[in-house]
């Protein structure tokens, strides 16, 4: 197992799965206690990149609401906060936006007689009229 799939999980179980039994809205990882728990020695890097990733966030219903620590943003005294995300409003909203940009243009593709028919119209007007030349 890979140690950024190791760091996670070991967010999950230590972390995230905790704080939702309690009911938490928020909690907060320390990268130096991830570290030293999973014995990673001079993986702070590893530990900061595992534990922001869009993975780690999805899987576990999360969304980072705060950093905190040097401006690097890889050291043992990086914190991050999260907080719980409903999975439904989630999916919901993602889907929402793209639901109302799918498709935003077919109704002026249909009347210029669809969208093929649109480009090769704009491809053989492109350099204009050649009767004025």
């Amino acid at each position: 197992m890979r140690d950024s799939d190791r760091i996670r999980r070991h967010g999950r179980e230590k972390y995230v799965v905790p704080a939702r039994q309690k009911k938490e809205k928020r909690f907060s990882i320390e990268v130096g206690d991830v570290v030293r728990e999973l014995k990673l020695s001079g993986r702070a890097p590893a530990v900061c990149s595992a534990l922001k990733t869009r993975e780690f966030l999805q899987s576990n219903d999360l969304r980072m609401v705060d950093k905190s620590g040097p401006p690097s943003g890889q050291s043992t005294t990086v914190t991050y906060t999260y907080e719980f995300v409903d999975a439904h409003q989630r999916s919901a909203a993602a889907d929402d936006s793209w639901v109302r940009l799918r498709g935003a243009l077919k109704d002026v593709f249909a009347e210029l007689g669809g969208g093929e028919a649109y480009l090769h119209a704009e491809r053989r007007n492109f350099y204009g009229s050649k009767e004025g030349k």
